[in-house]
């Protein structure tokens, strides 16, 4: 029997408001029981510094420019990762083994072999007294990959739960990604564009508010037909080779001269018709998957409205009693047990990778 272990995933996603941490037992292959799950929001302090620093950040030579910023930002992170982590194994009894500290992303280039998270894994293993895994992008940088998506091994863990082939799981982040499992059990997984993250900034940028709430303020505007079918065409001139993108990739400047509530309309559409592209493609796999959404643009429900109007074959995470607000931290705590046991995290069809590889430095306490 294989040994199981108890871990902690911490994950913070590109809308930079906070933590999501995850407790789940797991064997790293095949076993997996989500423990407990608890959300812990940034202070404004925090957010604006974050958003600030990587509104900055549009190169690799900002990430020497702003160094000092960056190591300050970091050590803020790191600190509030380790607050988290003190609460969150207050509410349960379970002894964690090791936690997966996936940090925030605050530049990604995988041309240039460069994705930087901030988070100081030897100093939260300091805080925290636990073996931490962290880092998870550079191995397969290394190997010739993207660096991401890094989730679908676990979105393999949950298609075995659901027992659903072939499915094909949508995360609506920042950056919309996709993982894509076949009825042979082959693996596949690839970033699609921009999920909330023009949509969000958007709101910041025309508004007070951090994003738009159901959807609410899109609803109330109207669609630019012509501006939405140029900006489509424009992210279809894309590099289509590329498995990973970074949100510094796309800009709401196509929607510049459109009210509040027109351009959170044409965004929200844009978003939405790039998932639809996905279910029109009949060539890539000749078969019709169940879709399901995860990822926090999943509570757009507008957005949702509009993707369930066009398809029956989508359906919503915790339609199968899986919160979705928390894949990705669960995740993260699967694959720092994967990372532990020197197992594949990422594969030549999820992040272009040469051969299957795993990840993760590993600071052992």
């Amino acid at each position: 029997m294989s040994k199981s272990y108890y871990s902690l995933g911490l994950m913070s996603g590109t809308s930079m408001d906070g933590v999501d941490a995850s407790i789940i037992q797991s064997d790293g292959e095949k076993k997996y029981t989500a423990i407990i799950d608890k959300y812990f929001e940034y202070p404004q302090s925090i957010f604006k510094d974050l958003i600030k620093l990587r509104d900055e950040i549009k190169s690799s030579k900002d990430l020497k420019k702003f160094s000092k910023d960056i190591n300050n930002a970091e050590k803020e992170i790191t600190l509030f990762h380790a607050e988290a982590v003190t609460k969150i194994l207050k509410k349960t009894r379970v002894n964690v083994d090791l936690i997966g500290f996936h940090g925030q992303t605050i530049y990604h280039n995988a041309n240039e072999k460069i994705s930087r998270q901030l988070g100081d894994g030897k100093l939260l293993s300091k805080l925290t007294k636990k073996t931490i895994v962290y880092d998870f992008r550079q191995n397969d940088l290394i190997n010739g990959g993207e660096g991401a998506p890094l989730t679908p091994v676990f979105h393999k863990i949950l298609e075995k739960k659901f027992n659903i082939k072939p499915v094909s799981f949508i995360n609506i982040g920042g950056i919309l990604n996709r993982t894509t499992i076949l009825n042979d059990g082959e693996l596949f997984a690839t970033d699609m564009g921009p999920g909330m993250c023009l949509i969000d900034k958007w709101i910041r940028t025309n508004s007070k508010k951090k994003y738009d709430i159901n959807g609410n303020i899109a609803k109330s505007g109207k669609i630019d037909k012509i501006i939405l079918d140029q900006a489509l065409k424009n992210l279809l001139n894309i590099d289509s080779n590329r498995k990973s993108y970074d949100i510094t990739d796309f800009d709401i400047l196509f929607t510049k001269d459109l009210s509040l509530e027109d351009g959170a309309a044409t965004l929200t559409e844009y978003t939405a018709q790039i998932i639809l592209l996905l279910l029109r493609n009949k060539e890539e796999f000749k078969t019709k998957e169940k879709i399901i959404l995860c990822g926090g643009g999943r509570k757009n429900k507008y957005l949702i409205k509009k993707l369930k109007e066009n398809s029956k074959r989508i359906q919503l995470i915790d339609e199968y009693g899986v919160n979705g607000d928390f894949i990705e931290s669960q995740a993260f705590a699967y694959l720092a047990i994967r990372s532990l046991l020197k197992l594949p995290i990422s594969f030549p069809k999820t992040t272009g990778c040469k051969e299957a590889c795993t990840g993760g430095i590993i600071i052992k306490y």
